[in-house]
């Protein structure tokens, strides 16, 4: 388990989380289809692409620290995507990037940049848990990881920890009813299906940790 989390975990973070929205695109269309306008996974594939294009253009600055990587993907995300995603993760990641300002982020450092995040999608989103939003995954991954912070573990069981967190937060937004965005026009109608932003934001996390297992089994090979 890595103890600290450095620059090329975030870059590879980048690059999993463009291959696991591609790979979800339709999924997450169909659940954005059910209770919104059917473009998240469109938007989110597209805006991921968008980054990966900055990150590999050789004219862009070389990141100093994970925050320069986290700030990359939240200006790429505003510009690129558009409908309440772009502004709600480009937000989520700009706040979490102002507090990754070094060049490694340790147990502690995960559950402020994911507090952080959290932080700016409520700023932005004026949701709070239970309104079936990406707030109802987000909101559990950084109190799981501020937990394994405190016990002192990694900052890659923190990591696990969040991921864990956001899929169950996620699965939990499936029987509620919206009250906030597209979905909350629909009432009950929209029991019965999971919020699109809470699934993406969850298969995100669960890349940031597998990104940051497979880092550490490196390392003690």
């Amino acid at each position: 388990m890595a103890d600290v989390l450095d620059v090329a975990w975030a870059t590879e973070w980048v690059r999993r989380s463009a291959a696991v929205v591609g790979e979800h695109r339709m999924e997450l269309i169909d659940l954005d289809r059910a209770i919104g306008d059917g473009d998240h996974g469109e938007n989110l594939d597209r805006g991921f692409k968008a980054v990966l294009v900055k990150l590999d253009n050789p004219d862009t600055p070389k990141p100093d620290s994970v925050g320069d990587v986290l700030k990359l993907v939240a200006t790429t995300l505003m510009s690129t995507v558009g409908g309440a995603a772009g502004p709600l993760y480009g937000t989520a990641y700009l706040r979490a990037a102002k507090v990754a300002d070094g060049p490694t982020v340790d147990a502690a450092g995960v559950a402020a940049l994911l507090d952080a995040a959290v932080g700016g999608i409520v700023a932005r989103g004026k949701a709070e848990v239970g309104d079936k939003t990406m707030v109802d995954a987000w909101t559990p991954a950084a109190a799981a990881a501020l937990a394994v912070a405190d016990g002192g573990g990694t900052a890659t069981q923190a990591l696990r920890a969040a991921a864990t967190a956001a899929r169950t937060g996620a699965e939990s937004t499936d029987p509620l009813v919206a009250r906030k965005g597209r979905a909350s026009y629909l009432g009950e109608r929209a029991v019965g299906h999971r919020d699109p932003g809470a699934e993406s934001s969850a298969l995100l996390l669960a890349v940031a940790a597998d990104v940051a297992e497979a880092a550490g089994a490196g390392a003690a090979e």
